[in-house]
């Protein structure tokens, strides 16, 4: 296990270097002034602009060569300081994310975990029953083949604009302000509802089909045929066939969070949710380095810290994979 853990955490240490390396650098090289935007806030001083801009961009270290400004952002990154926002000015960064972040957690979090046990309930479920299956897997493509935004937008307009069950922006509305009450609470659902639901559905066709599949495999493998002549029931033979087809979907969960991440990131956008993923392209309209690179530094944080956790469930899950380490056979 130590080996594995060692191993595990230095690709995610290099693939962390060069991810916050690129996180730092697209916003400087693409096309766009920030402190002219800043500017164009203080009108009716214009007889001062050239000292307000100097000021600025003294004030956020643009003035320095982009290696010093390369190296500071590593300081700076291991020190907390995110910087302040450009855009949001004088706002920190820190403070803009988060506000930000909890959004994503509730809607992430229960979609991925969800969508995952339910898809392979269902899947598994439609492996074994041939009636069930005809009418299942129409349905599990078309949820799997669904782009997040349009499947987004389809939501939002059945549930939200035809039926007027859900609101369709917002996390909640502008007449209230974040309170654990009951009211705040029942609005804040329903504002939740539809964003969750999009990522819910998407995923939850993905994993049916893979477990579909891995059932069908599993029950015709030589294990399966010699525990039905031993008398064994198909119930007890599907239980097996479902564990060792567990096992490819606990991997394709790491592989499919940077998926689910950007998905997230436009079923905010369609629906105004303000996570992360909707403050990044408000932060990339407005060419505030500091938000966009906060932004990208969590999201980053995320999906590694995730596919991290899976690979030592992994690990746990699966005995070969301890032994493949250990030098046993």
């Amino acid at each position: 296990m130590g080996k594995y853990f060692g191993k595990k955490l230095v690709v995610y240490l290099i693939t962390f270097f060069f991810a916050v390396t690129l996180n730092w650098a697209v916003p400087r090289f693409v096309p766009g002034d920030p402190i002219s935007m800043l500017l164009s806030r203080f009108v009716g001083l214009e007889g001062g602009r050239q000292i307000l801009e100097s000021h600025f961009v003294k004030t956020f270290g643009l003035d320095q060569p982009l290696l010093t400004q390369y190296f500071g952002f590593w300081k700076s990154l291991f020190t907390g300081d995110l910087g302040i926002s450009i855009s949001q000015y004088p706002k920190p960064v820190m403070d803009i994310i988060s506000d930000s972040i909890i959004y994503d957690f509730i809607i992430l979090v229960p979609a991925i975990i969800l969508s995952w046990i339910i898809g392979n309930k269902l899947g598994a479920f439609s492996g074994v029953s041939k009636k069930t299956d005809s009418f299942l897997m129409p349905v599990f493509y078309f949820l799997t083949s669904s782009p997040y935004f349009w499947f987004a937008l389809v939501v939002s307009y059945l549930l939200g604009i035809k039926a007027g069950f859900f609101p369709t922006s917002h996390a909640f509305s502008a007449t209230l302000r974040p309170a654990w009450t009951w009211r705040f609470i029942s609005d804040a659902f329903m504002h939740w509802f539809m964003p969750f639901l999009t990522l819910f559905l998407v995923q939850l066709g993905g994993w049916a089909i893979g477990m579909r599949n891995m059932i069908i495999y599993e029950t015709s493998t030589n294990y399966s045929r010699y525990m039905e002549s031993l008398g064994a029931s198909k119930k007890l033979i599907r239980s097996y066939g479902f564990r060792n087809g567990i096992l490819p979907q606990v991997t394709g969960l790491a592989i499919s969070l940077g998926t689910v991440v950007s998905g997230a990131v436009l079923t905010q956008i369609v629906f105004s949710y303000p996570g992360l993923g909707y403050t990044m392209v408000e932060a990339i309209k407005r060419s505030d380095y500091f938000l966009i690179q906060g932004c990208f530094l969590f999201l980053i944080i995320m999906v590694l810290a995730a596919n991290f956790i899976i690979d030592i469930i992994y690990m746990l899950v699966d005995p070969r994979v301890r032994h493949s380490y250990s030098g046993e056979v």
